[in-house]
């Protein structure tokens, strides 16, 4: 069961979105390398804010994929793409429901 993420929120300097972007479809085959990284998405809340959220079934995971190769090259490219630094959250999973599964709720 996954009970660690992580949620990154990222802004892109004016005219690096597109750049921001590509750089996150990049990191794909970065974290498919990974073998503690559970789930891992890139996500476009809106024209240059982007995030990613991943997640992992403990600190170990969570602890390697801070200091794999995506953490790696986001930050060697934050300074270039993006307006302000990288909010990263360490965050932990309550409730989820995974392809396959239902998940039992405590809520009547």
């Amino acid at each position: 069961m996954v009970k660690k993420a992580l949620a990154v929120k990222l802004v892109a300097k004016p005219g690096k979105e597109a750049e921001v972007e590509a750089f996150l479809n990049s990191g794909l085959g970065l974290v498919n390398d990974e073998p503690l990284t559970v789930t891992w998405y890139a996500i476009k809340f809106n024209e240059n804010t982007f995030g990613i959220f991943d997640t992992f079934a403990e600190d170990e995971g969570r602890d390697a994929h801070l200091n794999g190769k995506v953490a790696e090259a986001l930050m060697a490219n934050a300074g270039e793409l993006l307006a302000e630094p990288p909010s990263i959250e360490k965050v932990d999973i309550i409730a989820a429901k995974a392809a396959g599964q239902r998940s039992a709720s405590s809520v009547a």
